[in-house]
């Protein structure tokens, strides 16, 4: 248009703001006096090259014939979302192109705009706007959420700054742009949810990532890792100065990484290394696992470098923990004078112990199981082959104790426990432990040369066989197990002895000793009592009626004729039996309860067996009864908990609580567990008693809990044969979760035997308590083959002393330092050691001394029921004596 060169010279001043403002790359309106309507309306917008410079600028003025509304914001339109407006501030008015509501040409009030705007973002738009109209900033510019006409929402991007003003310097006119910006926040928001769950990822996993430009040698770090460093707050002199925590680097890891990074430059492969970081103060160091990764260019030159950094400190820790204990059990071992070795089923190759090596007398170095059993005698070896090959077709673990001679010449006595290890992915292989018994072995040998075997037979006399009954007697006794007299006496050997002489009898009794010797276990106590005459003495019975069963293999063992040139000379066996109860609890009495019931059976027609009286039929036939009334016992409501509580040794813990089985048959009063348990094992009942107990005590903790009773943990007995059973664990923990009682809260009370045999159903069980954090104890230990292997293997918690160690600790300084010896294994393994059966305050007061981290016994209360043991919980919470609280409840 005519006359727009000179009205552009003229008003060059305030063209050069509206230059600044279209040097963004965007459309600017602009104003000039002139023209047929008195003023030039139009838009400025910036030139640029393929290089981004700036070239010029055009100023563009439509033609002066009338347009369409659309048309006139045409060229704006054209820069891709941008809209324009137009705001003059004297009369408040706002001139709009398309905006982000569909609106064309809208002119309005700038207080509606503003009430369109979301609340949130309001204050911060207006600030913004007055902070530019007040000339404290040159540019306008914000961001906010804008209201559509369907009342959603939609981010805009505002921009625009003053262009024209009173003579004092107040603004006229406010010129800018908006272009919607919601697609670029959804990506913000996206990016940001992503970074978010990476960070969260990272620091589950203790991990920071970092990076670093060879180009600019400049690194950069997450806040993760500065987290995980302690460099909080100090990322700019960290990412500027990396050698300020490599000097924190424990010389040996400082070496390591220098090493490795020279190799990565070198090869261009990624490389990863543990490293051990100083913390300031007394701090433990960081154990750190360190990745690197280079990004390289098509040259094959490293363009960045990408890492992370995880800490290990804990895995480290657990690892020095599990070599430390290793080390403890070798000590221990060493001290025992155990060694072990595993040996691959398939391959019989063969790893063993420092220790067995030791007791072996040879030099450390690779040895096959064939060049080790050549060591050994001819029994021992063809005893050990058989045990394996028994083993491994199914059979249990066994003990035997073998002789082997040392290169030296030197023989020596062992005691071999042998079980079949299965686990996931290894092969099949035997773990063996060796004990060395040769002084106790050569000690007995001695004593029992001289005076106590029988010179024919090799068999113990009837000397030694008083003396070992009377031990096997008071061990039957503490440990509440069978035992069992077998008198016998050869059908026939009379006969043969006349008729064949005195060394044809002798040769037949030390092959008939032979054969009823290989049908007796190692535990077993065989001897010749006179003559014909032989005494067997079975110790640790499962039941009564296991004596028929083994005095049936007696007599079969002698079935085979023994020949004698020409001759078959054949005998027999009448075997009498005896079982050790009330008014047999001596040697001479069960001797004569057998010799009668011996007599019994030559009447019975010889070559059988015969108890002594009707009295283990009666018990054969009670335990009969009892596993009849088991079976819908539960149903019944015939079983019932109390309670007995566990304090700590330290003042001030609450007490722990051991929920005891009790069966009340209607009619015939209460049967004992000791009698009914192993009944119930037996048949199987024992799982269903066994989840009716866990349902029973973790409802009642939990009824306690509710009701505000302070209590550490509720512990229940379980069964080996639990242990064993498929869902077993899961059980427990649905059962906790059911009645609203933390696992950790549930202990386990297992028996040792529970321990030993090492099968994949047992390993998945500690498995799944070890995940939940059941606790776990050991009860009654001490009493049986405690398998110091396993002990530390599975996740135990607690050791229960045994009572018969408590109740004879005082009277016994042995048994006092046998106590001494478990709590002081006990908390060498972590663990903590619980002593039951104490009804005295010396017993207290002595179990204290030595350790002891828990006591349970009637010294503090009896078993109670539900509403007892919640008044006595009651009582303990307010301070009350322990000791009169259970008196007041029992009285």
């Amino acid at each position: 248009e005519h006359g727009l060169p000179a009205a552009a010279a003229a008003y060059q001043s305030m063209l050069e703001d509206i230059r600044l403002l279209a040097a963004d790359g965007g459309i600017v309106p602009c104003s000039l006096p002139g023209g047929p309507r008195g003023r030039h309306d139009g838009w400025m917008r910036a030139v640029h090259d393929d290089g981004g410079h700036l070239l010029a600028f055009t100023l563009s003025i439509p033609h002066p014939d009338g347009s369409p509304a659309g048309e006139r914001w045409e060229l704006a339109l054209e820069s891709a979302g941008h809209g324009l407006w137009d705001w003059d501030l004297a009369s408040d008015r706002v001139l709009r192109s398309p905006t982000v509501d569909g609106r064309i040409d809208a002119q309005e009030r700038a207080g509606a705009l503003l009430e369109r705007i979301h609340p949130d973002d309001r204050a911060g738009v207006h600030a913004a706007v007055q902070q530019h109209l007040r000339g404290e900033v040159n540019q306008y510019s914000a961001e906010f959420r804008y209201r559509q006409p369907d009342q959603g929402w939609r981010w805009v991007l505002d921009r625009g700054r003053v262009v024209a003003r009173t003579a004092d310097g107040q603004p006229l006119r406010m010129v800018g742009t908006h272009t919607d910006i919601e697609h670029q926040k959804q990506l913000e928001a996206h990016l940001h949810d992503q970074q978010l769950h990476l960070r969260q990822a990272q620091q589950i996993a203790s991990m920071g990532s970092w990076s670093w430009e060879p180009a600019g040698r400049r690194f950069w770090w997450s806040p993760e890792l500065h987290a995980l460093l302690g460099t909080e707050g100090a990322e700019g002199a960290a990412a500027s100065s990396p050698r300020a925590w490599l000097r924190r680097l424990h010389p040996r890891s400082r070496s390591a990484l220098g090493m490795a990074w020279r190799r990565l430059w070198r090869d261009g492969r990624a490389a990863n290394l543990d490293l051990e970081l100083r913390r300031l103060g007394h701090h433990p160091a960081l154990q750190l696992r360190l990745w690197m990764q280079p990004l390289q260019a098509a040259d094959g030159q490293i363009q960045r470098l990408l890492g992370q950094v995880q800490n290990i400190s804990e895995q480290h820790q657990t690892d020095a923990l599990i070599r430390w204990r290793t080390e403890l059990l070798n000590r221990v071992s060493a001290l025992g004078r155990i060694g072990g070795c595993e040996i691959e089923v398939d391959t019989r190759q063969m790893q063993w112990t420092e220790e067995c090596y030791r007791i072996h007398g040879l030099r450390k170095e690779s040895i096959s199981l064939d060049q080790a059993l050549a060591l050994y005698t001819d029994d021992s070896r063809s005893a050990f082959e058989s045990a394996l090959e028994r083993i491994a077709a199914g059979g249990l673990p066994e003990q035997l104790d073998l002789c082997f001679y040392r290169q030296s010449g030197m023989r020596v006595w062992v005691q071999v426990l042998i079980e079949l290890d299965r686990r996931d992915g290894l092969p099949p292989r035997f773990v063996v432990l060796f004990r060395d018994i040769t002084r106790e072995r050569e000690a007995n040998e001695r004593i029992e040369l001289l005076a106590h075997y029988d010179l024919l037979t090799g068999l113990p006399n009837r000397m030694l066989l008083r003396e070992q009954t009377a031990d096997a007697i008071d061990e039957a006794r503490d440990r509440g197990t069978p035992l069992a007299m077998l008198f016998i006496d050869l059908d026939g050997f009379k006969t043969i002895n006349d008729s064949f002489g005195h060394a044809t009898g002798d040769t037949l009794l030390k092959a008939a000793a032979t054969r009823l010797h290989q049908n007796l276990r190692n535990s077993d106590l065989f001897g010749r009592f006179n003559g014909d005459e032989f005494i067997v003495v079975l110790r640790d019975l499962a039941e009564a009626e296991d004596a028929g069963h083994v005095a049936r293999k007696l007599i079969a063992s002698l079935a085979e004729p023994l020949h004698r040139g020409q001759d078959l000379l054949k005998v027999g066996a009448s075997v009498g039996i005896a079982m050790l109860e009330d008014g047999r609890e001596d040697f001479d009495s069960l001797l004569r309860a057998a010799d009668a019931a011996m007599h019994a059976a030559k009447e019975a027609g010889r070559n059988t067996y015969q108890y002594y009286s009707q009295d283990a039929l009666s018990r054969i036939q009670r335990r009969l009864d009892i596993e009849h009334a088991l079976h819908g016992a539960i149903e019944r409501e015939e079983f019932s908990l109390v309670y007995q509580p566990l304090m700590h040794a330290e003042p001030g813990q609450p007490p722990a609580i051991e929920a005891l089985l009790r069966w009340h048959r209607p009619g015939l009063g209460y049967c004992s567990p000791v009698e009914f348990i192993p009944i119930a094992e037996k048949c199987g009942e024992i799982v269903r008693i066994g989840d009716w107990v866990l349902n029973e005590a973790c409802r009642q903790a939990s009824a306690w809990d509710r009701a505000g009773l302070v209590f550490d943990r509720i512990a229940v007995n379980v069964s080996a044969v639990q242990l064993r059973e498929r869902g077993f664990a899961e059980r427990v923990i649905e059962v906790c979760h059911a009645h609203g009682l933390s696992p950790t809260r549930m202990e386990l009370e297992l028996t040792e035997s529970a321990l030993i045999r090492d099968t994949d159903i047992l390993r998945h069980c500690f498995d799944v308590f070890e995940r939940h954090n059941v606790p776990l104890a050991v009860d009654d230990f001490g009493t049986g083959f405690s398998n110091l292997h396993y002990l530390n293997r599975f996740p135990v918690g607690r050791l229960k002393i045994d009572r018969s160690f408590v109740q004879g600790m005082l009277e016994d300084a042995g048994t006092a330092e046998v106590t001494q010896a478990i709590v002081h294994l006990g908390h060498a393994l972590g663990m903590k050691v619980v002593a039951e059966g104490v009804e005295t305050t010396q017993e207290e007061d002595l179990l204290r001394r030595q350790g002891c981290d828990e006591i349970q016994g009637y010294l503090y209360s009896r078993p109670l029921v539900p509403r007892e043991l919640a008044q006595w919980l009651r009582n303990a919470a307010t301070g009350a004596s322990m000791r009169d609280t259970a008196a007041a409840l029992v009285g």
